[in-house]
């Protein structure tokens, strides 16, 4: 460890971390390029070959030219994914489904509205 300091050290982890970066920067493009529905074959085509071929500049013309709408992809995404998984959770759950009507059905039990029997009866309706 004498011969590398702790100052090249620092520089290393820099530069491996802006490395990483970069390619997580190529790999958001390529895929919102892919993504894009207002670009079709030719547009999609040529971008990606400009990605691709010239990385840095392709790279930076890209987020400079559709930067902004880049962003908006990325929000109706990330709504699209939030709404799907609140519809999910919805219909795993079973808003008023039979967890609701067995606690109703036991607070009438429990009230003495129904009688054991019409308990059970009802709640083997609702699990069948």
């Amino acid at each position: 460890m004498d011969d590398y300091p702790l100052l090249n050290l620092f520089w290393t982890m820099l530069w491996f971390f802006l490395w990483v970066m970069w390619f997580f920067l190529l790999f958001k493009v390529i895929t919102d390029i892919f993504r894009d529905h207002s670009l079709h074959g030719w547009g999609k085509a040529g971008w990606l070959i400009l990605v691709l071929l010239v990385p840095f500049i392709g790279v930076f013309i890209y987020v400079v030219a559709r930067g902004r709408s880049m962003h908006e992809r990325d929000a109706k995404q990330i709504k699209e994914n939030e709404a799907a998984f609140r519809s999910y959770v919805q219909q795993a759950a079973g808003s008023g489904g039979s967890a609701d009507e067995l606690s109703k059905l036991s607070a009438l039990k429990d009230k003495g509205d129904i009688t054991q029997e019409e308990f059970d009866r009802a709640k083997a309706r609702i699990l069948a």
